[in-house]
């Protein structure tokens, strides 16, 4: 296998439990605040969410999975470092009991 290069797609994948007693109406308000980052930081170029349906029971507590892609690691960095990536993490961040962020290239296999 041979390492990841810094350009092709990369997805960005978040996986959170929210405290508890955080509401409903309190979790869709932050999912569409995480959903408009597409239209506030230019390197990222899709969102997506759902909460976990598995029947395996091996979610470890996380209840909710957020992937945004980009076109490139360097669209990563640029996210994480821009001003209302920042601001919105400090709005997700004291409502989360659990939190797993992992950065990875699709890669296709060869068969």
């Amino acid at each position: 296998m041979e390492a990841a290069k810094p350009e092709g797609t990369v997805k960005h994948i978040l996986l959170a439990k929210f405290k508890d007693g955080i509401s409903p109406d309190q979790i869709d308000q932050l999912i569409k605040g995480y959903a408009n980052l597409v239209h506030l930081i230019e390197p990222m170029k899709a969102f997506h969410w759902g909460r976990d349906v598995s029947i395996e029971n091996a979610h470890q507590g996380f209840t909710h999975v957020f992937e945004s892609t980009f076109e490139n690691v360097e669209g990563v960095a640029e996210y994480i470092a821009h001003p209302a990536h920042d601001e919105f993490a400090n709005k997700l961040l004291p409502v989360l009991e659990k939190i797993l962020v992992v950065d990875y290239k699709p890669t296709p296999v060869q068969l």
